[in-house]
């Protein structure tokens, strides 16, 4: 992979591992992550440091993958997919202080082989989405996702099992 420091008005990837064959559309925002070979990613993505998308991954605009995110390879996620790092999110401390990275715990989230996740899903932190789960639109997934499993809802409950 190739580590990328670009800075230009249209797009900006600062020290983005890339591999063969990526595709990054217009006005997308990576730094400190790494992207997999021939994976696309969409306009208006976010992508912080730390999070890692594998080979063959399609990552729809307006979607945010924040620092602790993993996704393995051949994963879809749609439109506006919002994945979380911290379960209990304050700007300040008790004694008013403006929280740093210090004073908080970052809570990993795993989306496995195959996995699809439908548009405008939010995925809280510290789950695992297992190897060809689909999550339906709109779903606000709050736990863990069995391998070949249907989700959908608010929050997401089991719709079906794909055989």
């Amino acid at each position: 992979m190739e580590i990328l420091n670009i800075d230009e008005p249209r797009k900006c990837l600062v020290n983005v591992s890339v591999g063969k064959g990526v595709r990054i559309f217009n006005f997308v925002n990576a730094y400190g992550c790494s992207i997999d070979d021939n994976s696309k990613i969409g306009a208006f993505v976010e992508i912080q440091k730390g999070a890692s998308i594998g080979k063959n991954c399609k990552i729809s605009s307006h979607t945010f993958i924040c620092e602790g995110v993993h996704i393995e390879d051949n994963c879809f996620i749609g439109h506006g997919v919002m994945f979380t790092n911290d379960l209990f999110p304050r700007a300040t401390n008790p004694d008013g202080s403006a929280q740093t990275e210090a004073d908080w715990k970052l809570i990993e989230t795993f989306v496995k082989k195959g996995a699809s996740i439908g548009s405008n899903a939010t995925i809280l932190c510290g789950i695992t989405i297992g190897e060809n789960a689909l999550i339906g639109a709109g779903a606000v997934v709050t736990k863990n996702v069995e391998a070949n499993t249907v989700v959908a809802g608010s929050p997401a409950k089991i719709i079906k099992h794909i055989k």
